[in-house]
């Protein structure tokens, strides 16, 4: 009778071993699937090495909600009016100031026929708002601009330092696409084309970015190969040939 709780009592210890390896197993492989799965999402590219989501990029809140269309009626607005100034100033030709004044003369005139006829005709009068400018999204505007603009001066000042060849041949190649933009159209309507981009380029790299990387990755490695061939036949040798004037 003891030996058939002993043979008992082994079997019941086994089963729990062999439950417990079980538990520890499934345990390690979803830590290890997690692993996995963390170690795939890290090596996806994305363009210009972007680690943060979109919205994060453009430095949040309401600009950024601006920018990637949170709010369909504001970011309809603002691209409506600056399609409406451009229209006023390259189509129609009119001048700044000119502008403002008529467009001023304008509204007051039809508020104030409207507030002094609505006493004669028994209608309410216009309800005029008061329009004040909120502080913080402008202040957050300020704020990303004055952190790009840091950047960039930051940037100039490694490349005038002759730090880096690259980076300089880059900024060299890019303000002289600018340059030739420039001179086949004037500032206005350069400007304007920057901002319909900003308003329609991140909005469509956010709905498809995982579409638009793979081919931004190959567009990557291509051009990696064609600097990398221009590398071993200009750039290295400038070091080179600027030795040997200096010892000359």
């Amino acid at each position: 009778m003891s030996d058939y709780e002993d043979s008992k009592e082994e079997a019941l210890a086994e089963k729990t071993y062999d439950h417990k390896n079980s538990s520890s197993s499934s345990s390690s492989s979803d830590s290890d699937d997690d692993s996995k799965i963390s170690s795939i999402k890290s090596d996806v590219f994305r363009l210009f090495g972007r680690e943060k989501p979109v919205h994060k990029v453009f430095g949040g809140g309401k600009p950024a909600d601006v920018f990637l269309w949170r709010d369909k009626k504001v970011s309809g607005g603002v691209l409506g009016g600056a399609t409406v100034i451009w229209f006023l100033f390259e189509v129609l030709e009119y001048n700044l100031l000119p502008l403002i004044c008529h467009a001023l003369i304008l509204s007051l005139s039809i508020l104030f026929l409207w507030s002094n006829a609505s006493s004669f005709i028994k209608k309410s009068q216009p309800k005029i708002p008061n329009i004040c400018i909120p502080e913080e999204p402008l202040m957050q505007i300020v704020a990303v601009a004055r952190i790009e603009i840091n950047r960039g001066f930051a940037t100039l000042h490694d490349i005038a330092s002759g730090k880096d060849l690259k980076k300089f041949l880059l900024v060299i190649a890019g303000l002289w696409m600018i340059s030739i933009i420039g001179s086949c159209c004037n500032f206005l309507t350069l400007f304007y084309t920057l901002f319909v981009l900003g308003f329609t380029v991140p909005v469509t790299y956010e709905k498809y970015e995982d579409k638009i990387d793979p081919f931004g990755e190959k567009a990557w490695i291509e051009i990696k190969k064609q600097y990398a061939v221009l590398d071993e036949k200009v750039i290295s040798k400038i070091p080179k040939s600027l030795k040997s004037i200096k010892k000359e």
